[in-house]
This record gives structure tokens, sequence and C-alpha cells, in this order.
């Protein structure tokens, strides 16, 4: 497959304004989001945020103590004959319950811009600064834009090192030998106050006295400021072909090109070490040879020649997905929800989303980049396991809402979430699937063994039905359920019983004895309720289809993102349909629709599977960057993005329990889909 000519036909190319869409560039651990200028310098044209984030760059407010675990109110929760705590409301400790939502928070590293000029010396106005056109180049991670002031053109490369966090820049225009272009580097406050995180994703440029800038030694083409902030702080390295530096603000530095050319170049690498900046060229060349590697070693997929309309759309979204979730969701932490774009639920990571974030990579030829954040699981065992022993519980609990340090948050929804728990499993297995041996086997054992060992503990014995149950108190991954009323939801069981299998397989691969009680309850596990020929989100939810059909259909992820072995196709084809007819779609979310269309991949709906993948519903939206836009505040969603190559690869290259290899997931009439490389699912 000729897959420079497959990527390069997506390059996004703006020529005006797109307040929604601004572009990236960025390694997997540091992401720079641009205007369309190539750098920072008009954010009140845009409803996104212009981010610079990456995943050292954390902040406690007032220090890292403030408050913990031991100073929030635990709710207690009848659990089949016993009390367990969760902290789900604030009760009378607001101030702690709060602060450790806020806390850690993913920092704003600062924000680099143009400072453009009036021959007169005045300061230029946002609208008349004018966009021409502004390409990101996929193969090479290289950033064009091209704007005009006043006439005069300028002309802007950005790019970011692969293996550095490090940007580089280079400026061409007349506006340089005039004296009418600088570049300025200003730092937010780094505190995250306000209660709602929706409020909070813009950077705070008031609170001063909250932070220190302080330029650490300068020369005529290089300068090191460091930061601090309470107990944490990074520094930031400077380099330029050219030019003279002045602070011009508390915490704003402003650098004047040199004025005898019209080109000029700078880098700037940031770091909690000693940053380290590279030569333009060399920023440029590493790139270029790092998207190409990319590109040329993972898996590909074309729909040329295809007749539905609705193809080359589709070949559009997989094409910057894949650039996408490379750039923010492959690195060594499981990613927040808007990647490295900006803040939403306060940087942190979201547990239950990093399968959606990541299960693609190995799918795709890919597996290093998942195995990346695999390891974190290795690094908080500790803070899992005693979140299992402070319930009552054995082996390691996963937690769902928690910054890098792996500390659960506090929240009305996050601690009563179950989902996550196998979550680790199934990427581990698809990790050794790709890449099979035992050294994999070794590394990941502990994550999987321990997580079966709580899933056998959290299951409870039902002596009536003969049956192990699972809750309450849960809430499902429909999360508009009750805790103390949700019961056995459809998927969760599906995915407890696939959980336990995946560690039993292990230790067989591992050649040592497995605890038997993971395949008894695996065994053992309830089947999940149907009423009127569909499966309920859980057992006490009657109105599932009626009050009930707004958030996620979860009860269809139990046979499509699972193989479905207490599942009866019938009754989920029943189900798919109905959830087609009545649900809510503006309520759902991105990933949703990959989730259906995979169902109906493994029921033989093909047609059905590509139009809910392609269905017209805003939560489904890509823009022309290829971000996945939910709603105002939530413009970029990778989950809908890591969803969607999940979802194709499954369609182009089946199932392990499937017997079609050949894009069993695509209907014949109207598309031509060519494929290499990818992975068969679970």
């Amino acid at each position: 497959m000729d897959r420079k000519r497959i990527v390069e036909r997506h390059h996004p190319v703006l020529t005006r304004l797109e307040p929604l869409s601004p572009l990236s560039v960025g390694n997997g651990e540091f992401a720079f989001s641009a205007d369309f200028t190539g750098l920072q310098t008009l954010p009140e044209l845009y409803e996104v945020p212009l981010g610079t984030q990456s995943n050292w760059g954390w902040h406690y407010s007032g220090g890292h103590h403030v408050y913990g675990e031991q100073d929030v109110e635990y709710q207690q929760y009848e659990t089949h004959g016993r009390k367990v705590g969760y902290p789900m409301k604030p009760g009378g400790r607001e101030d702690a319950y709060h602060w450790l939502r806020q806390n850690p928070h993913r920092l704003q590293l600062g924000r680099i811009c143009f400072r453009l000029l009036h021959p007169d010396g005045r300061e230029m106005e946002a609208l008349e600064v004018v966009p021409l056109r502004q390409e990101l180049n996929l193969w090479t991670g290289t950033l064009y834009s091209s704007f005009s002031v006043g006439g005069v053109e300028v002309h802007v490369t950005t790019a970011c090192h692969p293996q550095r966090d490090c940007l580089g820049v280079r400026v061409e225009s007349e506006l340089i030998r005039e004296g009418r272009l600088h570049i300025f580097m200003r730092f937010p406050a780094p505190d995250m106050t306000h209660r709602s995180w929706s409020k909070s994703v813009f950077p705070d440029w008031g609170n001063d006295g909250r932070h220190s800038t302080r330029l650490m030694g300068s020369s005529v083409n290089s300068a090191r400021l460091e930061r601090t902030m309470d107990e944490d702080g990074y520094s930031v390295l400077w380099e330029w072909s050219a030019g003279q530096l002045e602070q011009t603000g508390a915490h704003e530095f402003t650098l004047r090109p040199d004025s005898s050319g019209t080109v000029f170049e700078f880098a700037a690498a940031f770091g909690l070490e000693e940053p380290r900046t590279e030569p333009m060229e060399q920023i440029l060349a590493a790139s270029a040879a790092h998207w190409e590697a990319f590109w040329r070693i993972g898996a590909a997929v074309s729909f040329e020649g295809s007749t539905d309309p609705r193809a080359v759309e589709l070949e559009r979204r997989v094409v910057l997905s894949q650039y996408l979730c490379a750039l923010h969701s492959a690195g060594s932490l499981p990613p927040q929800e808007t990647g490295l774009m900006y803040n939403s639920w306060f940087g942190k990571l979201h547990l239950e989303m990093h399968w959606w974030h990541a299960a693609h990579f190995p799918l795709w030829g890919r597996a290093e980049l998942l195995r990346k954040s695999m390891d974190w699981y290795l690094s908080i065992l500790p803070r899992a396991r005693e979140l299992a022993r402070s319930q009552g519980y054995e082996g390691a609990r996963w937690p769902k809402m928690v910054g890098h340090d792996g500390r659960q948050t506090p929240s009305s929804v996050a601690p009563a979430l179950i989902w996550q728990q196998p979550h680790p499993m199934a990427l581990a297995e698809l990790c050794y699937l790709a890449e099979p041996g035992r050294e994999l086997l070794e590394r990941y054992q502990a994550i999987v063994f321990e997580a079966a060992d709580f899933m056998v503990s959290y299951a409870h014995w039902d002596e009536a039905r003969q049956a192990y149950v699972l809750g309450p108190p849960l809430i499902p991954a429909q999360e508009n359920h009750a805790m103390e009323l949700s019961m056995n939801p459809s998927y969760e069981l599906e995915y407890w019983r696939f959980g336990l299998d995946i560690a039993v397989k292990w230790a067989e691969r591992l050649g040592v004895p497995a605890d038997p009680a993971w395949a008894r309850v695996a065994d053992g596990v309830a089947k999940p309720r149907q009423e009127e020929g569909v499966y309920l989100a859980h057992e006490n939810c009657p109105d599932t289809f009626t009050a009930k059909n707004h958030d996620h259909p979860s009860m269809v992820g139990a046979l499509g993102l699972l193989p479905g072995t207490l599942i009866d196709r019938d009754i989920m084809r029943n189900t798919l349909l109905k959830v087609k007819e009545c649900w809510d779609w503006d309520s759902a979310w991105g990933w949703d629709f990959p989730m259906c269309a995979m169902t109906a991949a493994r029921l033989g709906e093909r047609k059905l599977a590509v139009d809910f993948l392609l269905m017209d519903a805003v939560k489904n939206t890509y823009l022309p960057n290829g971000h996945n836009y939910q709603r105002p505040g939530l413009w970029a969603y990778l989950p809908g993005n890591g969803g969607l190559l999940t979802a194709v690869a499954m369609m182009a290259a089946g199932w392990a329990s499937g017997e079609e290899r050949d894009c069993p997931g695509f209907p014949a009439d109207g598309w031509s889909v060519q494929w290499e490389g990818l992975q068969p699912w679970l």
C-alpha cells in the first residue's frame, strides 16, 4: 500500500480561522497546540484553550500534603451484610473533598506567542492578523502556517522533537528586518480553584504572586528560566539564532530578533531537570524520521475505490485519529480524556477510558506505544492494594479518576465504578497477542493476577440463585444509575468473566498454578438479565429503554467489545436495534458509536456497523483537526478517536472467535477496503 499517499491526502489544511480546531505537534509526552500563526498568539479568537502540556508537569496547590484520603468523609454503603465506605459526597469536609478533586492538576507550561507591531510601534489588534493558509504535514509532524499583517506575509514552521520536550520554530518575514515581530513567552498561575472542572479549562493569567519565574542565566542566544509554584517547579531553556531577551512582565519575557535578516529560529525546551534543545534543522529531521517510521511500521487502511460517499470521511477520521492518539495517548501515563490539549476533569487520568485511548495500538502494529503506559500500573500497585484492603477486599483495586500519583479522587461517581478493573488485564492480553513472549508475561503478571484476586473477592456468592453477583453498591459504565440499587450490569458481568479467564490463561502460559477461585467465579458469574427479549443495563433497571435511555448504552458492549460468552446473540441483536431506535444520542459519548459498531459487526450486521460508526450525531463529530467534538468545554475527546480505530481494526481484520478475516464488519456493497498489518480483535 502507498502509505504516504494515504496519509498525505488527509493533511489538515485550513484557509480561515477555525476556532474549534487548533493544530498540534508533540511526541506523546509533550504537546503544543497552535493557532493559525503557528504559535499561541491569538487565544481570544479560539473557543479551545491553546495548551502546552506534558505528562510530567503537575502541581499541588499549597503543597503535596494539604489533605489526604483520611481527611474526607466516607459514606457507608450496605454491601452483602457489611458496610463499605466510599468518598462520594463532601459531607462536612468540603475543603478536603474539593482539594483532592483538584489536586494534583496538570500544568499549562507556558504560552509562546508573536507580538506584531504597526510601523509606529503600536501592537496589532487580533483582527488585523489575517490567516492565509495552515497545513499540518502528518507524514513529518510539521506545522506550516502563513498569515499576513498589514499586507506583509509571515511564514512559520513549527515542530516538536520526538525524544525531547522541545519545540522548534522558524519564522520568515520582512517584519523581522523592520523590527515589527517579537516573540514572547508568558506563564500562567498554576492553581485550579474552581470546583467545576469545566470552568477551569483556561489558564489563570492573574494571581502573579502564586508563582515565580526567574531568569537564571542568559546570553546573546539563550536563556534559562526557572518556574516555581509551592513545592513544584520546572525549567525552560530558550535558545535562538540572534536577538535580545527582555523581561516585560512578572512572568513574561520578550525576545526581539536581530533585524539584520528576514529569517529567525528558536527552540524552547521544557523539563523537570535540565531541558535540552536542538537546532531547528535537527528538530525537523528528527520529527520527519519519527513520523515516517510511525506511518510505515504500523498498520494501514484505505477506502479508496468505495462508492459509499461516507468512505472518504471515514478514511480522514482514521488517519487523523492515528496521529492524534500517537501524540496525546501514547505516553508514559494513561492520558486524560482531552490528551495533552488542555485540562479536563482537572487534568486527571480516567482509568476506565484507558482502554478506549489505547487498546487500538496493538491492533495497528504499535503495541510498544501501549506498553509505555502499562508500566504505570506497576508503579501504583501499592496504592491499588491499599484501596482494596481498606474496603475489605483482596488483591488490587484500580481507581477510576487519579492524578499521576495514582491516588483515588473523591467524586459523586468515580469511586463506585468497577469496569476499569479488567482493563489492564485486557490491555496486557492485547500486548501479549501482538508480541508473545515470557518477558511480557512476567512483567505484567502482578497486574493481571492481583486484579483477578480483587475481582474474586468483590464478587458475592448468592446462595439462592447459585451464582456470583456484582453489587450493590456499584455504578455501571452507564453512570446514571443509583449506586445502592445497581446490581449485575450486563457489560460488567461479561467483563468479569472475560478478565478472570485471562488470568487463568496467563497462569497456564507462565506454568504456575492458577488460583482455583478465578475459574470458579468466572464459570459461576450470573447471567445478564433480559426482559421482553432485550438486555437491561442492570437487573434492577426495567426502564432501561425509557427513563434510562441516555448516557452510555453499555449493555451492548457485552457482545462486541467482549466475546459474549454469557450472551444470547438474538437477544443482543434485539437490544442493539432497540438502542438504535430509542437511545438519546445527544447524551451519548464519542466511544458509544464505535462500541455499537463492534456489536453490530460481531452479529453480522455489516451495514448497521458502518451506520453506527458514521452516525450523524453531535457527539460523533470529527473536527477539521481530527478531534472528536462532544460539547462546549469538551472540544477534544480522545476516547472517541481511539474507539474509532479499535472498531475499524475489528471490522477490517476480524476477531478471535470469528472465521472471517477479510472485512467482516464492512458491507461488500459500496465499500472497497484495503488493509495490511492489522491484528484481529479479542
